[in-house]
């Protein structure tokens, strides 16, 4: 039997390895990633008084996963993950949320990512650079997973299809 040398691995730049699976878990549970590195904007975030009002500076990094996707077989943008949408949608989520602590940020986003997009697992990390003269960033990173069991939450592209399978298959109701 052929053994692959792992030592390789060990070369490869870290932020190649967000996201990777570590030994021994399933590879049923492998995910295909798909991330936006370095995103960039201004919203209000904080506690301290002098951050109440005044945007300030964040970067978000995120990773959200699929099991295969179906995109790459079918090579169409309906079947992933589309980041120009999730590019949007934060734009849109930072100019509107209210929160004050970067966690609930961060859980925020990764709500949207599992709801909105359909991911199964997200990775993301919310910084404040130059939060202090002397610290190059603050932040925070949090992973998520779609909940498999109890009340099952189904997302909005889940709903979609859903209500498209299930058109005309019932009388409207003003004819029961």
């Amino acid at each position: 039997m052929n053994s692959i040398d792992t030592r390789i691995f060990e070369r490869l730049p870290e932020r190649w390895a967000h996201g990777a699976r570590h030994a021994g878990e399933d590879p049923s549970q492998a995910m295909d990633i798909i991330f936006i590195e370095g995103f960039e904007s201004e919203t209000v975030i904080g506690i301290d008084p002098e951050e109440l009002h005044e945007t300030q500076p964040v970067r978000i990094d995120l990773w959200a996963g699929l099991p295969k996707s179906l995109a790459c077989e079918s090579d169409r943008i309906a079947d992933t993950i589309d980041y120009g949408k999730v590019h949007g949608a934060l734009e849109a989520l930072l100019s509107a949320h209210g929160m004050q602590l970067l966690e609930g940020l961060a859980g925020a986003i990764a709500r949207m990512l599992l709801d909105d997009f359909g991911a199964h697992w997200v990775r993301v990390s919310l910084v404040k650079p130059r939060k202090f003269p002397n610290v190059k960033a603050v932040g925070v990173t949090i992973e998520r997973r779609r909940q498999t069991t109890g009340s099952a939450r189904v997302s909005r592209r889940e709903r979609t299809s859903l209500a498209l399978l299930g058109a005309g298959m019932f009388p409207p109701s003003s004819s029961l």
